[in-house]
């Protein structure tokens, strides 16, 4: 028996699909596989209140587990409240709602072994059919991309003492660097819970879990904040696009239809995916969902207008990376916080017009001229040495 849908990977935007299918065309057969035991694994996933519109906030809010007014950004030389909405989505709350809504929709505590555009094969050897299968299970290296890396781990603490913040703190970079731009995320969900993320973006060898613990403990002491418990540990390493060659990449997943990670729908520069799953969500509920190949010739030219719409933020990224020390990263991000809020919230959105790239481009730059011009330059793969040839 032959399902309308099955979605391989029960994360965060199969999981939108499957909830956002179930509520718009309620009449499609949609099965969703996960391989843990609960949808959407150890995460916290979070955005702007201008990333979204309207609609899109109104169907979400029921995973939304808290929301503020404001956030904070501090650099040694700069601090600023901007007054911008954000929210914060848990995978925990994200099973919570979706689960349950989705019953036999969704099987967990299975594992893909191979899939088609129109079939799966589970690891236990049961195959299903369906008249469309999209592959959304996380992101999948491609040597026709240039990533950077956004390496970080979370603690969910219970402090002793309430910890005195009203808002979110994105960025904290006074702290020591290292190998690259390193802040610390800081998310106050109650007076006394807070979750700590020590993030790093680095080109390649990430510090050690343990090395992120220990700068958790430091942050806390410099706060002046006790752990009394840890709630919930989450780490990850989330992709930072530098440079890709599209077309090549299209042809290698030619005729699969691709979500999330895995199809490269995050903000390129941030890392912020949740957004992303969103629109492909609305999307892909206003599409015909019974012809394989026609939905996949869809999707290609859907992400081949994302991949194009990004080209700013991947120049931003080449720059970051590539030109000056890893060291002096921050006085790149801390520049950019100095700007006007409206740009700074189109920046997150996605949505930066011309105005906004020349504003962001003018001036006096925080890194060598002439290394920022090379690494703008370096816009394909080619640019860039294979992993044999890179200097150890």
């Amino acid at each position: 028996m032959a399902h309308d849908l099955i979605l391989a990977g029960g994360g965060l935007a199969n999981g939108l699909i499957a909830w956002r299918l179930q509520q718009l065309r309620p009449e499609l057969d949609v099965l969703c596989l996960e391989q843990h035991t609960s949808l959407g694994g150890n995460h916290t996933w979070s955005f702007h209140q201008q990333d979204l519109d309207p609609l899109q906030q109104h169907w979400l809010e029921p995973l939304v587990v808290k929301r503020w007014p404001a956030y904070h950004v501090h650099f040694p030389d700069l601090s600023r409240r901007l007054d911008s909405g954000y929210a914060s989505i848990t995978s925990e709350r994200f099973a919570e709602v979706i689960t349950p809504l989705l019953g036999p929709a969704l099987r967990t505590g299975c594992t893909v072994q191979s899939l088609g555009p129109g079939q799966v094969t589970l690891t236990d050897g049961e195959q299903l059919q369906a008249k469309l299968v999209i592959d959304g299970r996380g992101a999948q290296a491609s040597p026709h991309r240039v990533l950077g890396q956004q390496a970080f781990l979370g603690q969910l603490l219970r402090l002793r003492e309430p910890h005195g913040l009203v808002a979110p703190i994105l960025m904290d970079a006074r702290v020591a660097q290292g190998a690259g731009y390193r802040f610390v995320y800081v998310l106050p969900f109650t007076a006394d819970t807070v979750l700590i993320e020590d993030t790093h973006y680095v080109e390649r060898d990430a510090p050690t879990p343990a090395q992120m613990r220990a700068n958790i403990s430091d942050y806390l002491t410099v706060r002046g904040w006790a752990s009394e418990q840890l709630l919930r540990e989450e780490q990850g390493v989330l992709p930072i696009t530098l440079a890709g060659d599209f077309d090549a990449w299209a042809a290698q997943h030619a005729g699969q239809p691709l979500s999330g990670l895995r199809a490269g729908l995050f903000h390129c520069t941030t890392g912020y995916s949740l957004p992303e799953a969103v629109r492909l969500a609305d999307w892909l509920a206003r599409q015909p969902l019974d012809d394989a190949p026609q939905l996949s010739r869809d999707l290609q030219h859907y992400l081949k207008q994302r991949w194009q719409q990004q080209g700013f933020y991947r120049l931003l990224n080449r720059m970051l990376f590539l030109a000056g020390r890893p060291q002096q990263r921050w006085q790149v991000m801390q520049r950019f916080y100095r700007l006007p809020e409206p740009l700074i919230a189109r920046f997150y959105a996605g949505q930066s017009h011309w105005r906004d790239r020349l504003r962001i481009l003018s001036g006096k730059p925080p890194v060598p001229v002439d290394q920022a011009l090379r690494a703008a330059l370096r816009h394909s793969p080619r640019h860039f040495p294979t992993p044999d040839e890179t200097p150890s």
